[in-house]
């Protein structure tokens, strides 16, 4: 291809490739189809829940399962009334609580959700686990899974072209919890996307809770114990994927009034 044609057909892949996130509108970069990303994304789920051991009939799987099933009838309902539920297509919801200390829990895209043992103690209850499990939820439901595959693909294109690059994700499950999670990537390039989701997780995460009919005041002290939490000395924020603990109260605290607007008491 002459390379007097490459910079527009790049433009216009973007453009065509740019889709809308749920309630926030604003634009993300979406390459890879949604098939795609669900297969890739139950490749790395079955993997990992082989490697750990799943926590189950016990009272704390119940409430992860309890938790997720409420947060996900409130999305799918949420999306119905809107006419979107296109945008849940070929979602397998799955809630699973697994045996690790570490305080984490993710959403696959495809609705796969684990919630580590580690965390369920900064949780303290059913309304902290769904500051956390709403949270996770939103990262899949904004599909920032595949928007974070597609920016770490934008950065290999230089190198490899777009049909390369679309191979390597096909192949391995490997490239998507690099991109998903940020291994290995740069400063400066992916980091404040990474943060801009974070937020953005935070505020549809707040909403789906409320929905569900969990009280969103809550979050608020659910991220103060996060914070007092960890230990040793947090990174820079410019260089944390996440906003610093005081700047994501800050914002939660100011999202709160906006999720009440949707809270429906159980």
């Amino acid at each position: 291809m002459k390379k007097g044609l490459l910079f527009p057909l790049c433009i216009l892949l973007l453009v065509f490739a740019c889709q809308t996130v749920p309630i926030t509108g604003r634009q993300q970069l979406q390459l890879l189809p949604a098939d795609t990303v669900f297969s890739l994304s139950l490749d790395a789920y079955k993997e990992f829940l082989s490697e750990h051991r799943v926590v189950a009939n016990t009272k704390e799987a119940e409430m992860v399962k309890n938790v997720g099933q409420r947060i996900q009838r409130s999305v799918e309902q949420f999306f119905a009334s809107r006419n979107m539920s296109d945008r849940l297509k070929g979602y397998q919801w799955e809630f699973n609580l697994v045996d690790d200390k570490e305080m984490n829990a993710w959403c696959m895209p495809g609705g796969k959700v684990v919630v580590y043992t580690g965390i369920l103690p900064v949780a303290q209850n059913e309304t902290g686990l769904a500051v956390v499990m709403g949270h996770e939820i939103a990262h899949a439901v904004a599909n920032h899974g595949n928007e974070r595959m597609s920016q770490a693909m934008l950065v290999e294109m230089g190198g490899v072209g777009l049909s390369a690059a679309l191979s390597q994700y096909r192949e391995s499950s490997v490239g998507l919890v690099m991109a998903v999670y940020g291994i290995g990537t740069g400063v400066g390039v992916l980091l404040p996307y990474s943060r801009l989701q974070e937020s953005e997780s935070d505020r549809l995460g707040l909403i789906f809770m409320a929905m569900a009919g969990y009280d969103p005041h809550a979050s608020v002290d659910f991220w103060k114990r996060m914070a007092a939490s960890k230990q040793g000395a947090s990174p820079p924020e410019f260089l944390s994927t996440h906003p610093a603990d005081a700047t994501r109260i800050r914002n939660i605290e100011g999202l709160i009034p906006e999720a009440l607007g949707y809270y429906r008491k159980s």
